[in-house]
């Protein structure tokens, strides 16, 4: 069955053309484009259509923000993206997805190798998954077995209340707490929130920050370069601060594992994971998940997944559009 299917992000959206055959989904055309160099989604999906076809195709798109009566406010962009508006383009029945929603379909009904082990556990067939992810904010969503495939239950949960677990944590949610009326896991699980606690632990003064990772800084992604240095291990500040986020991430991974009992899986999707995996695999962050207490040894049953493939919530869209 061939689809057409699509990934809105605030920097950049991609869309195909793909063909989907039971779990296997095959992408045929794939473009990609500056979501801020075009007015509206409408005109990217237009270009498209002109140069590779696809005009009654059903539909897929997984798009940043929050998804209601098939319309979504795009978090980081001024575009109003409306499943109905899409469908007069397209001339097909469209579905939109919020993105970790599709991310979601894409890990639990996609056959795919893009998967890294971070910890084995005991999978349980047809069980339910969680999948998470720190990336540009913090995505969270559940997948759960519906008879002959998995269905997928979109979430905010990145937005709960951030609960400090440690003296170190506890001190960076005081420090938060200062400047923001309300404190959630995304202030600290995602590449903003990452730079967050490093800003935190420099103003502490217990470790100095370098003149070259500050001038790094100043010219290039600040989280991207603090993740770097982690990964290096040549930067005592910015190891520091990856071990204090990777600990809030792995904390909130095992809250919402336990919260649908995710005998499945845990699955770390988003855009850090799986360029710093060698780093959170010696970080704090399996521990964090795993420190449940009285159900340490539950927790520990449940395999724990980094997402390798670029491009599961495009995978995931075409798969949501088959099913239309």
């Amino acid at each position: 069955m061939k689809v057409l299917a699509g990934d809105i992000g605030g920097t950049k959206t991609l869309l195909a053309l793909a063909e989907v055959d039971g779990a296997r989904v095959t992408v045929l055309r794939e473009e990609r484009y500056d979501s801020k160099a075009h007015d509206d989604f409408e005109d990217i999906l237009e270009r498209f259509l002109h140069a590779h076809g696809g005009h009654g195709l059903p539909v897929g798109i997984g798009v940043a923000g929050p998804v209601e009566g098939a319309v979504c406010k795009v978090t980081n962009l001024p575009w109003l993206v409306d499943a109905r508006s899409i469908g007069r383009v397209s001339g097909g029945a469209a579905r939109l997805l919020n993105d970790f929603e599709a991310a979601a379909y894409g890990v639990a009904n996609v056959a795919s190798e893009g998967t890294a082990v971070l910890h084995a556990g005991a999978a349980v067939d047809r069980a339910p998954k969680a999948v998470l992810g720190a990336g540009t904010g913090l995505g969270e969503a559940i997948a759960y077995w519906a008879g002959t495939h998995y269905e997928v239950l979109a979430t905010e949960g990145g937005h709960t209340d951030f609960a400090a677990r440690t003296d170190d944590e506890a001190a960076l949610l005081a420090w938060l707490r200062r400047r923001h009326e309300h404190v959630s896991y995304e202030r600290v699980v995602s590449g903003a929130g990452l730079v967050t606690v490093y800003e935190h632990l420099r103003e502490r003064g217990e470790l100095a920050e370098s003149a070259r990772v500050r001038e790094e800084m100043l010219h290039g992604d600040p989280a991207a370069v603090i993740g770097l240095h982690a990964v290096s291990g040549d930067d005592a500040l910015c190891d520091r601060a990856f071990d204090v986020f990777a600990g809030v991430y792995g904390a909130e991974a095992g809250n919402l594992a336990l919260k649908c009992l995710a005998r499945g899986g845990v699955f770390l999707a988003g855009g850090i994971a799986a360029k710093v995996l060698p780093r959170l695999a010696r970080s704090p962050f399996l521990e964090a998940l795993h420190a449940k207490g009285r159900m340490r040894a539950l927790v520990q049953s449940f395999p724990v997944h980094v997402v390798t493939e670029a491009r599961i919530g495009l995978l995931g869209a075409a798969w949501a559009a088959s099913r239309a």
